[in-house]
């Protein structure tokens, strides 16, 4: 699919269907059977519940076609912070990135801490939405993966990849004025 330099949205849900977030757009830097990888700079985010904010710092964001997660990584000041979803394959749509948002999240911050986020939120979804043990057991393990992956530092969380990709959205950025 030849999306590289394009803008897509992306759509957030939840496991019963609802919308759960949307951002106006992102710009596609890479795309291949594996993963897609998209920068923002300052996106519109909306809430299911209408409210709307701006992104504060630039990121790029990759997302697992194949496997349970996707990742923001946040260009801030003192580095990059890795903050992950566990979350369903993303599947592209209509010029629409679309995916369902599992609630557990893992942050690796740029001093290598590494914080497992929202779960009690996880648990209080899983009753309600009814979680398969099959989905619950795939949702702990990819959790446990990641984690590994962000003790490694190996891809989705390489520093040194993520500024490459960014350079090359200033790039795109830059040749489209």
């Amino acid at each position: 699919m030849g999306l590289f330099g394009h803008w897509l949205a992306i759509q957030c849900y939840k496991h019963d269907g609802s919308l759960h977030r949307c951002w106006d757009r992102g710009l596609v830097l890479a795309n291949n059977d594996d993963f897609i990888v998209i920068a923002t700079k300052k996106a519109k985010v909306v809430e299911s519940n209408g409210r709307r904010w701006f992104t504060k710092e630039p990121a790029v964001t990759i997302f697992s076609k194949k496997e349970w997660w996707n990742v923001i990584c946040m260009l801030k000041d003192n580095g990059i912070c890795y903050y992950c979803n566990i979350a369903s394959p993303a599947l592209i749509n209509s010029r629409m990135i679309k995916y369902i948002d599992y609630d557990l999240d893992a942050k690796l911050f740029p001093d290598g801490e590494i914080r497992i986020l929202d779960e009690k939120e996880y648990l209080r979804h899983k009753e309600m939405y009814r979680y398969s043990d099959d989905l619950d057991t795939v949702l702990k393990y990819t959790t446990k993966v990641i984690v590994k992956k962000m003790e490694e530092r190996v891809f989705p969380f390489d520093d040194e990849r993520i500024k490459k990709y960014y350079d090359k959205f200033l790039n795109q950025l830059n040749k489209d004025k």
